[in-house]
């Protein structure tokens, strides 16, 4: 081929030569910092509960739950997120183990903080259907729909349990209309005023959840379209930011994340206040998944897979992986 004059008179290959320059030169950062830890504690186990759809996850037992949160601050990572898994004999229709002071879940945010104090953010899950015997996020009606403001109490009482057993966060996950005003008023009320609340903002009726509900021992039967919002819909999102934004949120999340780029960079071009994004179990899933069949590098995968949450605008990251990459990236 013939070449002619300086053609061609660009050459963006230059700044990919070397490892050094692509370094250099990137765009986005991923950071121990950026990295969020959910984690499992299991009530009434003495060791911990491999999660099947989940390869290197577990149900925790209140001391492996203080060792995953050591090693989570010797990483570099930033928090934490607890969700409680009840014993079956402790759910009923109102989902009262969650609201119990010696429920699992607030004994594990009290283990957590005693083990960690401030040096991890703590942060709980605001929601009921870990705890109720029908599996959905809130009270049920007569004829079995979820009741929104007989949900917003409930939720009320799970902030001051939540906040009174040492979480610094909480995350109402529920997306019952005006949660986050309820929770805020809640924790306000009860002096918990310098506790967050990190709002479920976005969270879709995805089917990507599969894998979470072995992890909760979900009781599910049905779905949750009648609250959670359909994955077709992008204003919506923005609407039920507004709202969320409107109520008091500090921080506001995006859930899932891969599938819902799109929605995380509207909303962090939308907002001054920080910005999560939750890779959740089905994401996670895939992509051990395919490694374990040879058909992906696996630690590239995840690595990419987080890049690219990170460069649609979350700040912070939930994803299981959050203490392996710390460690791979420096941590501190």
């Amino acid at each position: 081929m013939t070449v002619y004059g300086n053609f061609p008179g660009s050459r963006p290959r230059r700044l990919r030569t070397t490892p050094a320059m692509r370094r250099m030169v990137a765009e986005t950062r991923l950071d121990a910092a950026d990295l969020i830890l959910p984690a499992f504690v299991r009530e009434g186990v003495d060791a911990p509960v491999p999660i099947s759809a989940m390869p290197g996850v577990y149900q925790h037992t209140l001391d492996t739950l203080r060792k995953a949160a050591a090693e989570a601050v010797s990483a570099g990572v930033s928090g934490i997120m607890l969700f409680g898994v009840p014993a079956d004999e402790k759910k009923d229709a109102r989902g009262t183990a969650g609201t119990d002071p010696d429920g699992i879940l607030q004994a594990g945010l009290r283990a957590v903080r005693e083990e960690v104090g401030d040096d991890l953010v703590v942060m709980s899950d605001l929601c009921l259907d870990e705890y109720t015997d029908h599996g959905h996020c809130g009270v049920l009606t007569a004829d079995g729909r979820v009741d929104n403001d007989a949900t917003l109490e409930r939720y009320a009482e799970m902030a001051q349990v939540q906040a009174d057993a040492g979480a610094h966060v909480v995350g109402p996950s529920g997306m019952m209309d005006g949660q986050v005003g309820v929770v805020r008023d809640a924790l306000d009320q009860t002096g918990h005023e310098d506790v967050s609340i990190l709002a479920y903002t976005a969270k879709y009726s995805s089917a990507f959840y599969g894998p979470f509900r072995e992890a909760v021992g979900s009781s599910l039967k049905g779905d949750r379209k009648t609250y959670q919002q359909d994955p077709a819909n992008t204003r919506e999102s923005l609407r039920e930011l507004a709202l969320d934004l409107e109520e008091g949120a500090d921080m506001v999340m995006v859930k899932p994340a891969g599938p819902y780029l799109d929605i995380l960079a509207k909303v962090a071009d939308a907002v001054d206040v920080p910005v999560a994004a939750y890779q959740i179990s089905g994401e996670y899933a895939m992509i051990e998944a395919a490694a374990e069949k040879g058909w992906i590098d696996r630690d590239a995968a995840i690595l990419e897979s987080l890049t690219g949450i990170r460069r649609a605008g979350a700040q912070m990251i939930l994803t299981y992986w959050a203490t392996e990459v710390a460690q791979r990236l420096g941590g501190r």
